[in-house]
């Protein structure tokens, strides 16, 4: 009911978004529109869900753990 309660959120979202909140909201809300219609086919979203599983390819995240640690912060692993 108070009507300027988030005046103050507003205005520095509005006239100031130093951390960039807003500056790709219109993308993101027409991304989300997008996504929202294609969810509504299921059998169609059913199928873009397998093939974009299929198409994953390989990953693993203790080889992307171990990837990092010998190439960037050149750490190298005990023996177990």
């Amino acid at each position: 009911g108070d009507g300027g309660r988030f005046a103050s959120l507003v205005d520095n979202l509005l006239n100031h978004d130093p951390y960039l909140v807003l500056a790709d909201f219109r993308s993101y809300s027409a991304c989300q529109r997008a996504v929202s219609e294609a969810y509504a086919d299921q059998t169609s979203w059913l199928y873009r869900s397998i093939l974009n599983s299929a198409n994953m390819g390989r990953f693993s995240s203790d080889k992307v753990i171990d990837g990092y640690a010998r190439e960037i912060w050149r750490a190298q692993r005990h023996p177990a």
